[in-house]
């Protein structure tokens, strides 16, 4: 098997279960060395277990490669800023950031409350925000010392979710869009020092889906949605091989890989005076008619019945 992250040093955040625990040791699968990061805690973010992270770190070492756990909370700015320190002292240097940390609190919107909102935007959102500035930091000054590309990776944590809407789940779905969002910036303004930002968009059978579940999920289901299928998207994102590809989304389900396309002007109507507010009914109805329809939650059209 070629390695192809033979010798790069990753950090996995939410790396203790479900997709972060198979990214984790799939990196480690293909030669990096991990440091895996996560609290520990419930579905809703509730609780902490070091043991979690500590746990994947051992399963990795077992099999011959390098890990070492953290369970500092990366949506907090000196815990964020630890874990990146953490690599460096322990690998000497980091190459890879992958932001997998995630919770759900859902509610529909009349009835959620301030610290379903707070929660669930601070741990998907700032937990994407704080490790990636701690991380681009590095990566600015190496290249500022160095004068070099530094060949660095951020890989986000979106969700389909987040791309195409559910129903009881705004403040997942802003936070998860916020990251997608976030990926188009980062990725602009890192280039210069040879650093790529890419996002996935993955449908797994991990604990936060399962737990939606009223009924048992079938055993097709969780074959088909495994985590495993998730992840050699990840590594190979984390690779060399991937220098060329920046600001994209993938939606990664099962043995499907597909490329989101981002915001892009559709239907347009241009004129040379102010508008009317009276006359736009018709010209909204008019572009609304000629624009692409909206996908469902499987980010395909599906056809009207009729």
């Amino acid at each position: 098997m070629e390695k192809i992250c033979e010798g790069r040093v990753a950090v996995v955040t939410g790396g203790g279960r479900g997709l972060g625990r198979s990214h984790a040791l799939e990196l480690a699968r293909h030669g990096a060395r991990v440091v895996v990061n996560d609290l520990g805690g419930g579905p809703d973010g509730t609780g902490s277990d070091p043991a979690v992270a500590e746990a994947v770190a051992e399963e990795i070492r077992a099999a011959g490669g390098e890990a070492v756990a953290s369970g500092h909370d990366v949506a907090d700015s000196d815990g964020a800023r630890e874990v990146v320190r953490l690599a460096i002292d322990t690998f000497g240097g980091l190459d890879v950031l992958v932001n997998n940390a995630g919770i759900l609190r859902d509610r529909t919107l009349a009835g959620m409350s301030d610290e379903d909102w707070d929660s669930v935007v601070r741990v998907h959102l700032r937990g994407t925000f704080a490790p990636s500035r701690a991380a681009a930091a590095y990566w600015r000054d190496r290249a500022k010392s160095t004068g070099a590309g530094v060949d660095g990776r951020i890989i986000c944590t979106t969700s389909p979710v987040g791309l195409y809407g559910n129903f009881g789940q705004t403040n997942y779905i802003a936070a998860k869009g916020g990251i997608a969002s976030f990926t188009l910036g980062a990725a602009q303004e890192l280039a210069r020092y040879g650093v790529t930002v890419n996002t996935i968009a993955p449908t797994a059978a991990t604990r936060l889906v399962l737990a939606l579940m009223t009924d048992e999920p079938p055993a097709e289901f969780v074959a088909k949605f495994d985590p495993g299928f998730v992840s050699p998207v990840v590594v190979w994102l984390a690779s060399p091989q991937s220098a060329a590809v920046t600001g994209r989304i993938f939606d990664v389900r099962g043995n499907r890989v597909a490329l989101v396309e981002s915001w892009r002007i559709g239907a347009e109507i241009l004129r040379d005076e102010p508008w009317d507010p009276a006359a736009l009914g018709e010209v909204v109805s008019d572009l609304v008619a000629k624009a692409a329809p909206t996908p469902d939650i499987s980010g395909y059209v599906q056809p009207q019945e009729g």
